[in-house]
């Protein structure tokens, strides 16, 4: 017990037994000493999970600045922290498939130095002031900010407006970067679980691994990081967020003395915001099968996805997604990691996802098996999906299914970092603000029958895709699957690059 293992065991046995029975009371002690403890069928029922707490998030505070920039701040005093984020809206959707990769390393590079500032020096002027700087790239977006105490806010501004506005993007820096991702790439090359995800990319969903390909990287020079930046970061494509304890107007003053001096004409068009029109409804779940032979790899990955055309982010259906998610794949008690886990033990955990877009959504289901049990569980992906669409899930399922979407939104939201980035997410999408307050009212309106239109509409005609080593689990995903055709592509064959994933068929 963690109470136990907190208390200072002295020599005198008189003083330890009086602490134990002061802390822990005498029928706990008893409990403790004689080895009785209460049956196993005590609690046989689950107790129902509580009433959902609403969050109420402060109201976002918007300021356009002279040169386009938008300014959104919340006020939150409880804690002297702050997080400042600047979100360009814009990530991998605007790299060509030759470049993939080149937002991401974009990103990484603007803490790399600056035209007064070393890396060394960036990172040890964070450090000094007790912050922490970070930037990253998305799919739809790129970001860099930082945490920082409030009294401290002036000078770690300063270094934020440098990096943000100032990068230096030195050849060193951007021939180590290329180099540490090459690095990593090599080797989750051979990682099943990451191998089935990078298929599915390219194979399935029809994009580019955000974090760039061998080929890609190497491919990419300082110019084209220099190139990206100047026709992608601009202020009127961006939003600067502050969270914390700081005032609208001090926050006002701030953005106009660090970024204030930014000026970069809009573009006159943007080809971000196009919505994927929806395909008709496929009647099976599943139309391709793809294995990739990864031989001697311990393991197997098997994913089904399934690109879901005309519903993105800011779809009313994105609540009905969310609760489905949670109910196939989104925690422990899962449909998913009930089958596959507990039930059968044939993985440490199987869960699901939505990758939105804006007028799209990528969709997944994953986990890592034995190599002998690859067909089952492909099998057992493939029937939660059924089920999800022929029935509709009981009330004392979905209700704790929606708690736990609406209380990971909630704890998300007690963090300076949580909130700005929720906030930059509804940014990235167009979506108000405001919405912040009535996710959690959003989530609990879905209802059963939602559930199960949804995955009848768009779940079906996915691709179930397994990297491990084929030819252990050759004949039983045969017997299986007698009247599925199964392609397959050899690892040491694989060409992302390539239109038909293998190596000499590059267009």
């Amino acid at each position: 017990m963690k109470m136990l293992s907190q208390l200072r065991i002295v020599s005198r046995p008189k003083v330890w037994v009086h602490t134990l029975v002061k802390a822990l009371g005498f029928a706990a002690l008893f409990l403790i000493f004689t080895g009785f403890a209460p049956s196993a069928h005590a609690q046989e029922t689950v107790p129902a999970p509580g009433a959902p707490r609403s969050t109420i998030v402060p109201a976002v505070k918007e300021t356009k600045l002279k040169n386009g920039l938008t300014v959104a701040v919340i006020e939150r005093k409880a804690v002297p922290l702050i997080t400042v984020q600047l979100l360009v809206n814009s990530g991998a959707l605007a790299e060509s498939q030759k470049k993939a990769g080149l937002a991401n390393l974009t990103a990484t590079l603007l803490t790399k130095g600056t035209k007064a500032r070393s890396a060394t020096r960036i990172a040890e002027e964070i450090e000094f002031l007790g912050g922490s700087i970070f930037s990253f790239a998305g799919w739809q977006n790129s970001s860099v900010g930082l945490s920082i105490t409030s009294d401290k806010l002036d000078r770690a501004m300063d270094i934020m407006g440098d990096v943000a506005l100032n990068p230096a993007f030195s050849d060193d820096e951007l021939k180590l970067a290329k180099s540490q991702t090459l690095d990593d790439l090599t080797y989750n090359l051979t990682q099943p679980g990451f191998l089935a995800n990078y298929v599915a990319t390219k194979y399935s969903f029809g994009e580019h691994p955000a974090g760039g390909t061998p080929g890609s990287i190497e491919g990419i020079s300082r110019n084209d990081v220099v190139s990206y930046y100047s026709e992608n970061y601009r202020p009127t494509e961006a939003v600067l967020i502050f969270v914390g304890d700081i005032s609208n107007e001090k926050a006002i003053q701030s953005a106009e003395k660090y970024f204030g001096n930014w000026n970069k004409t809009a573009r006159k068009s943007g080809g971000i915001w196009g919505d994927v029109p929806a395909g008709p409804a496929a009647k099976s779940v599943v139309s391709r099968f793809l294995v990739v032979d990864l031989p001697k790899s311990g393991q197997a990955a098997v994913n089904f996805v399934k690109p879901i055309p005309g519903i993105g982010r800011r779809a009313k259906q994105y609540y009905s997604a969310s609760v489905l998610n949670s109910l196939l794949g989104g925690g422990y008690s899962s449909r998913l990691n009930q089958e596959i886990r507990i039930k059968r033990g044939l993985s440490y955990g199987a869960g699901s996802n939505f990758a939105w877009r804006v007028g799209s959504a990528n969709f997944s289901a994953r986990t890592q098996t034995k190599d002998q049990s690859a067909g089952q569980v492909a099998e057992l992906m493939i029937e939660e999906v059924k089920r999800l669409a022929a029935a509709v899930p009981a009330e004392s399922e979905l209700v704790p299914r929606m708690s736990v979407l609406t209380g990971d939104f909630g704890r998300d939201l007690e963090t300076t970092q949580g909130l700005a980035g929720a906030l930059a997410n509804l940014y990235t999408f167009g979506i108000p603000p405001s919405d912040l307050n009535s996710y959690a009212k959003n989530v609990l309106s879905v209802q059963g029958g939602d559930l199960k239109s949804f995955a009848a509409a768009n779940l079906f005609g996915g691709d179930i895709i397994i990297v491990g080593d084929y030819e252990v689990f050759k004949e039983d995903l045969a017997r299986r699957f007698p009247d599925q055709k199964i392609e397959v592509i050899k690892a040491s064959d694989l060409d992302i690059d390539s239109e038909t994933l293998r190596k000499g068929d590059v267009q």
